[in-house]
């Protein structure tokens, strides 16, 4: 975890303005960006656990299939939370991506509360680590 330590602060860093971001993105209306800054909230957070594990990657795909892998599976975190980090990257491909389709207001929302959840939950695991 040492040899990480910054970019694991950073990661988390990022992680945190990132909510803030969503949250006022929401606020104002503009719910395709917040539930994109939801889910990099989500994903900066995954990175961060997964650098403590010792484990870089550079896709977003490989870091889901890595917490999925390397957390999931071995029980570190709950299968539920594997599967609300796959469902804000389908809300952030929506959001970012989406032609004719739109994130809705309450999707925003829960993807935010979801994000909210999931850094928690990665804090405590960062936590325990130490």
């Amino acid at each position: 975890m040492r040899a990480y330590e910054q970019e694991i602060a950073a990661n988390l860093e990022r992680a945190y303005q990132s909510i803030l971001a969503a949250k006022e993105l929401s606020r104002d209306g503009f719910y395709d960006f917040a539930a994109s800054r939801a889910y990099y909230a989500a994903f900066y957070a995954a990175t961060a656990v997964l650098l403590a594990e010792g484990l870089e990657f550079g896709k977003h795909s490989g870091v889901i299939a890595a917490v999925h892998q390397h957390l999931v599976k071995t029980g570190k975190l709950d299968k539920e939370k594997g599967k609300e980090l796959n469902w804000l990257f389908e809300m952030r491909n929506i959001g970012d991506y989406g032609v004719d389709a739109h994130v809705p207001a309450e999707d925003a929302q829960k993807a935010i509360q979801v994000a909210e959840d999931f850094l928690g939950i990665i804090r405590l695991l960062l936590q325990k680590k130490q």
